[in-house]
């Protein structure tokens, strides 16, 4: 790829990442932290961050994908897999459906293979407005489908966590998939896959507890929260105040827990870099 095609690439995605539809142009989001009110297309620009304080808004897996990967690159697998109601829990059908819609997708994660800088990878991104990005049944088998097809294929492997956790509605079933998932990306490092884990806000819970935490190498976003229990759980069950930033990303990284902090301006130039260093 030489540099017109670099610089081609890139004015084609920050006019994909700034173009939003005339009837969303005058919406804004307002800010967690700091409450200030951006219109949705400055935010879009700024990758979905805050101008004013810097915080992190959670993006979609289509922002995301458009985020890292080559224009046009990503081509979706197993977007047809859905959940059952293996224990008919109460309004689950429903919920389910209502995610669906606002979505636009099966379920909470999205799973396919693209090109970064022109480096092939298999990649999924876990959806945090479906059920808080929970892991079922349908996570979990999606999981494992794309780590064995990158195994088959020789592609590194790039998941984007985000996640509540195990699913409680699928009970046991959700249970299941921490091990599955885990067993299925140990199976793929051994025969010489590399496994990219990429944490997000919050990436919490049974999927912190299993694959995201099994990455060779592991990236995670400025502030973002990562644990197996949150905070006001442990101080309740503990009573006793928990030190400053705890189980945040900079936190773990003094602690070893993660091996970068990485800005969303830069994720796909490093990824690029690392898939630059270890594929053929």
């Amino acid at each position: 790829m030489n540099i017109d095609d670099i610089f081609s690439q890139r004015k084609r995605r920050w006019n994909k990442l700034i173009s939003v539809r005339k009837s969303t142009e005058s919406q804004e989001r307002e800010c967690p932290r700091c409450k200030h009110s951006t219109p949705v297309r400055m935010l879009a620009a700024n990758h979905w961050i805050c101008g004013e304080c810097n915080y992190y808004f959670s993006m979609t897996p289509k922002d995301r994908l458009e985020l890292v990967c080559d224009d046009d690159s990503f081509k979706e697998l197993y977007a047809k897999l859905k959940s059952s109601d293996p224990l008919h829990f109460p309004e689950y059908e429903k919920k389910l459906e209502s995610c669906r819609r606002k979505t636009g997708q099966q379920d909470a994660v999205v799973t396919g293979i693209c090109k970064i800088a022109d480096k092939r990878a298999a990649i999924a991104v876990l959806d945090s407005r479906f059920l808080m990005g929970s892991m079922g049944t349908v996570v979990g088998e999606k999981i494992v489908r794309l780590t064995e097809y990158a195994g088959k294929k020789k592609l590194p492997l790039i998941i984007f966590s985000a996640s509540g956790g195990a699913r409680m509605q699928e009970g046991l079933f959700s249970l299941m998939q921490m091990a599955k998932t885990g067993a299925a990306i140990e199976k793929y490092k051994e025969a010489g896959g590399l496994f990219i884990s990429c944490l997000t806000n919050p990436t919490t819970g049974g999927v912190s507890a299993s694959f995201a935490s099994l990455g060779d190498i592991i990236l995670a976003e400025p502030d973002a929260l990562i644990c197996f229990a949150g905070p006001r759980v442990i101080e309740q069950t503990i009573g006793q105040k928990l030190p400053e930033g705890f189980q945040r990303a900079e936190f773990l990284l003094e602690h070893g827990m993660v091996d970068r902090i990485v800005e969303r301006g830069e994720l796909r130039d490093v990824l690029a870099r690392i898939l630059a260093m270890h594929t053929k």
